[in-house]
């Protein structure tokens, strides 16, 4: 089986080099970049699984980086900052972050956060997952791609697999709590407001003026359905 990707995006190089070395010395195979031009043109080569990515870069943000990113590829996005307050961290989940991890961080911490996010069991735990439609709305898990009306609509992977989750179930009003555990499969994801920005970006991507398409509803007091 061949390593695991990692491209590593900070601009304090001592910072950059301890990821690096330690992560090589976990069997991952990496790169590393200072700043966003670079960190692109090592993302189009390397074609990596997982990115850690600094939010402060001298030519851009991570924020903006991450966006982009998420716009060539299905990649996993682990987002380094300084920024403690609520509101920048939802920002990064917004451009499509899968995890975050506050400076100053130990290596050991890092490792793990790593390794929870590339064992994450996507789709559920189905080891056939069901090709699912209703409607104008047709999600295929093997080629994980949504279609709409016949049109592709571009999902990052937590988008993907948060809508294939609920759609497993249509009708079952999910609790965030619940959604977390299945979807991100993280004990440490403390926030249950992640859960509202990932739908939110999801009902911009799906939204429709066909009332026959289904939609995700908000259970007051609890969570969300797909309602069909």
């Amino acid at each position: 089986m061949a390593p695991v990707k990692i491209l590593a995006v900070d601009d304090d190089p001592v910072i950059r080099t301890l990821i690096h070395r330690y992560l090589s010395q976990q069997s991952y195979q990496v790169e590393s970049a200072g700043d966003g031009k670079t960190a692109l043109e090592l993302f189009d080569k390397f074609s990596p699984d997982l990115v850690v990515l600094d939010v402060n870069l001298p030519d851009t943000t991570g924020f903006r980086l991450c966006k982009e990113m998420q716009g060539h590829k299905d990649v996993f996005v682990l987002m380094l900052t300084n920024l403690t307050d609520e509101a920048s961290k939802l920002q990064g989940f917004e451009e499509g972050a899968d995890d975050y991890i506050t400076k100053p961080f130990g290596l050991v911490e890092l490792g793990a956060r790593v390794r929870a996010i590339l064992k994450r069991q996507r789709l559920v735990s189905n080891p056939e997952p069901e090709y699912l439609q209703f409607g104008d709305l047709a999600i295929d898990p093997s080629g994980r791609e949504v279609h709409v009306k016949g049109e592709l609509i571009r999902l990052t992977v937590l988008e993907f697999d948060l809508l294939y989750c609920l759609a497993s179930k249509p009708g079952h009003a999910w609790k965030r709590s619940e959604l977390i555990q299945e979807v991100w499969d993280e004990v440490h994801v403390r926030d249950e407001r992640v859960v509202d920005v990932h739908i939110g970006q999801i009902r911009k991507k799906l939204e429709s003026e066909n009332d026959e398409f289904p939609k995700i509803k908000t259970v007051r007091g609890i969570g969300y359905k797909l309602h069909v």
